[in-house]
């Protein structure tokens, strides 16, 4: 079961994970450097940004943790 994600070369803790954005970021500013993005929240207020493949393998690492979690609660 993971309990680490990669994402923007960050290692990052699944429990840390707030939400994540299921639309790229586009606010249409001509300077924006994350345009076309997956906004990652994490705890304490900080966001690290991903890529489509970053975005999916995280959801499916949390996915895959929970249903980790749900089947260890389900045995005890």
């Amino acid at each position: 079961m993971p309990v680490f994600c990669n994402i923007d070369d960050k290692h990052i803790p699944l429990y840390r994970i707030v939400w994540i954005a299921d639309l790229p970021h586009f606010c249409g500013d001509g300077e924006c450097q994350r345009e076309g993005q997956y906004e990652i929240r994490l705890e304490q207020s900080e966001s690290v940004w991903a890529s489509l493949p970053e975005h999916d393998a995280a959801v499916e690492a949390l996915q895959c943790w929970l249903l980790g979690q749900q089947q260890e609660d389900e045995s005890n």
